[in-house]
């Protein structure tokens, strides 16, 4: 066989193997468990890295979350109750055309400040007109200052990616100090949903000159509400 026919044949065989992988993935439809996270930089245990640095708590997580978004560039607001949560989302959402997630889906009782708002499940040309998306989360990553959002019902996609403007409600018990941690921790939710989405800023998009744009694939703007 000629060098090029070969060439041809081994790359259609590599070609056909991952094809196969991905079609029986998305037939079975199940995530292959992660392997265990026991060990830190160190080669220790990681419960020998949480007695040395202490094991992470609220106030710090919280902390280094609002650190590493602030960085990025995200709206970050830390609200002592519940009622200054939902003053907080008044004034941030005040005039705008609101698309959310299914009010009973958002946390300090923000479900009555966006009743009547359009939702995911409304038409996509309805919801491309909304000029501010809320959402509650499903994870908070301090090493980031990441959102994870599991999409599921009530809990549309589409809410934090069509509009400009994107407000997350947090929790403190939301708040994960790795990405490792809030897999482990959300592995059934995860196993169930069709996507999970990561917002990590505003969307950043960069073309082949490395000229940087805020804004173009995903909301420019972005606004976290901490709440107790």
């Amino acid at each position: 066989m000629a060098p090029a026919r070969r060439r041809a044949h081994i790359m259609s065989g590599a070609r056909d193997a991952i094809l196969g992988r991905v079609e029986r993935a998305v037939r079975t439809g199940r995530i292959p468990s992660a392997p265990p996270h026991d060990r830190d930089e160190d080669g220790g245990t990681r419960a020998d890295g949480d007695a040395r640095r202490g094991a992470p708590d609220s106030a710090r997580l919280q902390e280094r979350f609002v650190l590493e978004a602030r960085a990025l560039g995200v709206e970050t607001y830390v609200e002592p109750t519940a009622a200054a949560v939902c003053d907080r989302l008044r004034t941030l959402i005040a005039g705008l055309r609101v698309l959310a997630w299914n009010p009973d889906g958002l946390p300090y009782d923000c479900g009555s400040i966006v009743d009547g708002a359009l939702l995911g499940s409304s038409p996509r040309a309805d919801q491309a007109r909304a000029e501010v998306g809320i959402t509650a989360c499903h994870g908070a990553i301090a090493e980031t200052g990441s959102l994870a959002l599991v999409a599921g019902p009530g809990c549309s996609p589409t809410v934090s990616l069509l509009p400009p403007f994107h407000v997350a409600l947090v929790r403190p018990e939301d708040l994960h100090e790795r990405f490792i941690d809030f897999v482990t921790a959300r592995a059934d939710a995860l196993a169930q949903s069709s996507n999970c989405t990561f917002v990590t800023g505003p969307s950043r998009t960069a073309d082949i000159e490395l000229s940087l744009t805020i804004g173009v694939h995903g909301p420019g703007r972005v606004a976290i509400v901490i709440g107790p």
